[in-house]
């Protein structure tokens, strides 16, 4: 890269990062924010600097094993108890397993 050019604008904006922290459940500060803006960018223009390869000449991937994606047939069998399932868990009540909420009630939907 030349010295006197102006360096490019960043491939990731402040605001993307800050919707894929809101989307991650992350609370970043602005030093974080900063940083991640920076690497994801980085990991952005190494993708682009990939799109540019000329890959004519190579050929194609063949699957390893062209049995790996095949299906079993779909037999019922016996599953585990209600006990034996819920036995690792940290926390039941009914024979269910409690979990802490993740979707946010902001009181925008009517009851």
């Amino acid at each position: 890269m030349s010295e006197d050019r102006p360096p490019a604008p960043p491939m990731i904006d402040a605001a993307t990062v800050a919707h894929v922290a809101r989307l991650s459940r992350l609370e970043l500060t602005p030093d974080e924010r900063r940083l991640f803006q920076a690497q994801l960018g980085s990991i952005l223009e190494s993708f682009q600097q990939l799109a540019t390869l000329d890959l004519g000449d190579v050929p194609a991937a063949v699957p390893g094993d062209p049995a790996a994606g095949v299906m079993r047939d779909d037999v019922p069998v016996a599953s585990l108890s209600r006990e034996d399932a819920l036995a690792n868990a940290p926390e039941t009540a009914d024979g269910y397993v409690v979990v802490p909420p993740v979707i946010e009630d902001d009181g925008s939907r009517a009851p």
